[in-house]
Parts: structure tokens; C-alpha cells; sequence
């Protein structure tokens, strides 16, 4: 007599979310690598889903912070406080500016390849080339001054140690970043689709990683080139004068040591592991902003604050995280990274993150999307909030000097400067 076998107890999983691989262990059951400070329990965790690693994660859905920027704003009308610029920021900018010419002063006549200048430049050098570039990220949202002409002839300076120019170039890119976050063609912080299919292993990643960069600085001139401006040749012609009078009184070792700083500052850097750690996708998640809370954010303007500072970019750095105190409920209960130096890690050895692993949409102007916009023009907007056509301003060109991602938030913080 054959005896049944009672069925074993395997735990429920919606298999209709792998595309019939049954036999593909659920990203659930994987360790994870993002955190949740406060995880609020009246709503179910986020299932997780396995990537394409041929391609990008597709969305037809708005970008997230416009709406949770709106929902903030009517749970908490006093976040409009927060808004304003910050005048710590020329003093900042002004002591690592001066830090750098002294060790660039002490290495004159160093050898470029000595272990002394190699592990300075690293060391001190790479640390304070990356607090200077988001020094410029921060003015370029013009937070150091009220002015629009100061905060751009203090990002000019900010740049000097950088030894190329690139302050004015950053800033029409960035704010880009913002107000069309995902966009393919836009949004240059996104990998194109020929690195996707060239660095996706191992060596690839740590290829990325090493020389990122080397990625910022050229990528956005062969996905969207920029006109030049008299700030552009300001800056570049600042920047050059700079550089031949660094070279005619100190040395040529000066500027290795700049150049070399900027290297470090964007390669196998601690501080480096935010570029990775803000948009790229985790945990098969379809969060598209993650946050950092760790002490690396003391030497970074605290751009570990990044879903906080995409929903509100009026916000200087040093009350990102008051706003993060004053909507835990937001922010607190979201995912975030516990370490800028495991991100890099964990971008390099895990498979289940890579180039693929971004968000992106198609541009407003693309066939598609426009299909997409006509399905939902007819769409009610919820009271308190705006929508994607009020919330963009009627000249992209002066919204881009303002540094501001919406409108709604250029009027509050017109009221609090």
C-alpha cells in the first residue's frame, strides 16, 4: 500500500510576477541592501521583483517627488520655513578652496608618482574635489546667495581646484535632472543603452565605478549638447587663467594635483558611493531616489538627503534634516542606504544591480509618451496638489536660472528669502 505524501508547506508566491521562471528564487529571499528606519506597518511591503538586465525598467508613471513635494506641503505648511539660502556656503567653499591651493603648495615638487602625492591626493585631495563638486550642486540650486550673478561667480570659484571648467555646464544638466527626472535624452545622469550592453559584468561595473567620473563629464555631450553661454566662457576662461598662473608660480605638479584630486573625488572614492547610491534601483524595487543618513553626509552637503532634497530643492543643505524630522512619516518609512562604501561594493559583485538597474521614461515629446499624456489628460488632479502642466513654468530658460524644480516652490521661497 503506497502511503500519500502530505503536500509540503511552501510559502505563497504571486509566481505571475517572474514570467513563468518558477524555478527563480523571489528577490524577497535575498538579502537585502537598502534599509527602513521606521517601517510603517498599516501598509504592506514592497514586493520585490526581478530586473531585465537587457534593458532598463520602463514607467509610464510620473516621477515621485512632485506628488509626495505637494502631499508634504499640505500635511506640513511650515516646511515652506525651510526654504531660502544658506550663507555658511561661501565659508565652506572659501576654507576647502584655500585647503586645497596650501596642499597644492606642499606637493610643488613632489613627483606626481610617489606614493606621498598619490595618497594625498586621495586622501585630502579626492575628499575635498567631491566637497567642492557638490558645493557647486548646491549652488547651482542658487542656495549661497539670494542672487542668481552671485551664486554663478561662486560656483566659478568653487571650481578653481577642480582645474577643468565645468560649473556652468553642471547647472543647465542638473536642473534638467530635476524638473524631468528618468527622461531618456534629458536626464543625463542615465546610462545609455551602449553601456548597458558593455559594462554589465563584474569588470565592466568595476570598470564604471573606477572611472564614473570620466562617464559624468563626457556622456552628456554625446546624449545632449548644451549652446554656450557667456557664463559657459566665463567660466572656462576664469578656469584657464587660473590654471597657467597656478602652473608659472608653483608648478605643473599643481595642477597633477588638482586634476588628480578630481579623479579620485569621482572614482573608488567613500564619498564617490552617492552617485551610485541616489538612483540607481535596489532590491528589485521600483524606487527611484534613495537616501543616506550615514556621517559621510558632514563632508558631502549632505546630499545623502536626496529624496528630501528632489521633493524640496529650495532647501539648503544644512536644514535637510530638520525637513526629514518634520515628515518622518515620509520619509522614514521609505527605504534608504545604511553606506556609501557598501553601494559601490554591492554595485560591482551583486548581479541583481547594474546599468540596467535605472528608471526611465520617455521623453514628453516622444510618440509614446504623448499617446500616454492624451490616455490621461481627462485625469482629475487631487485637491492640494498640481499638476505635471501648472507645475512647469511657462519659460524653461528662467526657471533654470531660479534653480528650482517647480513653480509652487519658487513662490514659497520667494516669501521666506
Amino acid at each position: 500500500m503506497i502511503e500519500s505524501k502530505a503536500p509540503s508547506s511552501l510559502p505563497a508566491v504571486d509566481f505571475s510576477l517572474f514570467g513563468g521562471a518558477e524555478s527563480l528564487a523571489p528577490l524577497n529571499s535575498r538579502p537585502k541592501r537598502t534599509v527602513v528606519v521606521s517601517p510603517d506597518a498599516s501598509k504592506p511591503e514592497q514586493q520585490s521583483v526581478p530586473l531585465d538586465p537587457s534593458d532598463f525598467l520602463w514607467l509610464m508613471t510620473e516621477e515621485p517627488h512632485r506628488s509626495r513635494r505637494a502631499a508634504i506641503m499640505k500635511a506640513h505648511p511650515e516646511v515652506t520655513k525651510l526654504m531660502g539660502h544658506e550663507p555658511l556656503t561661501k565659508y565652506v567653499v572659501l576654507g576647502v578652496v584655500l585647503l586645497q591651493l596650501a596642499t597644492a603648495y606642499w606637493l610643488r615638487h613632489t613627483s606626481p608618482f610617489s606614493p606621498l602625492f598619490i595618497v594625498t591626493a586621495y586622501a585630502i585631495g579626492g575628499t575635498a574635489n567631491h566637497n567642492l563638486f557638490l558645493a557647486i550642486h548646491e549652488i547651482t540650486h542658487n542656495l549661497a546667495f539670494k542672487g542668481i550673478r552671485a551664486n554663478k561667480w561662486l560656483a566659478i570659484f568653487a571650481n578653481l581646484p577642480i582645474g577643468i571648467p565645468y560649473a556652468m555646464t553642471f547647472k543647465r544638466y542638473h536642473i534638467e535632472h530635476h524638473k524631468q527626472l528618468g527622461e531618456d535624452g534629458i536626464d543625463t545622469d542615465l546610462p545609455t543603452r551602449l553601456e548597458l550592453l558593455v559594462l554589465q559584468n563584474v569588470a565592466g561595473k568595476a570598470f564604471f565605478c573606477t572611472f564614473q567620473i570620466l562617464f559624468y563629464a563626457l556622456r552628456p555631450g554625446f546624449v545632449r549638447t548644451q549652446r554656450l553661454t557667456t557664463w559657459h566662457l566665463k567660466n572656462i576662461a576664469v578656469q584657464l587663467l587660473f590654471d597657467v598662473i597656478l602652473v608659472k608660480y608653483l608648478s605643473h605638479n599643481a595642477l597633477f594635483y588638482f586634476i588628480m584630486s578630481s579623479f579620485f573625488a569621482g572614482s573608488l572614492h567613500p564619498c564617490a558611493g552617492h552617485f551610485i547610491a541616489e538612483h540607481y534601483l535596489w532590491d528589485g524595487l521600483n524606487q527611484e531616489t534613495y537616501s543616506y543618513y550615514g556621517p559621510l553626509n558632514i563632508l558631502a552637503y549632505n546630499v545623502g538627503y536626496h529624496n528630501e532634497h528632489h521633493d524640496f530643492p529650495s532647501i539648503a543643505w544644512t536644514r535637510l534634516p530638520a525637513l526629514r524630522a518634520l515628515a518622518p512619516e515620509f520619509y522614514d518609512t521609505i527605504p534608504s542606504h545604511p553606506s556609501w562604501p557598501m553601494v559601490i561594493y554591492n554595485f560591482i559583485f551583486d548581479d541583481n544591480v547594474g546599468m540596467f538597474a535605472r528608471a526611465k521614461r520617455h521623453c514628453k515629446d516622444s510618440p509614446l509618451a504623448s499617446k500616454h499624456k492624451a490616455s490621461t489628460t481627462s485625469t482629475s488632479v487631487p485637491s492640494g496638489q498640481t499638476s505635471e502642466a501648472e507645475d512647469l513654468p511657462s519659460s524653461s530658460s528662467s526657471n533654470d536660472e531660479l534653480g528650482y524644480a517647480s513653480e509652487d516652490e519658487h513662490q514659497c521661497r520667494s516669501k521666506s528669502d
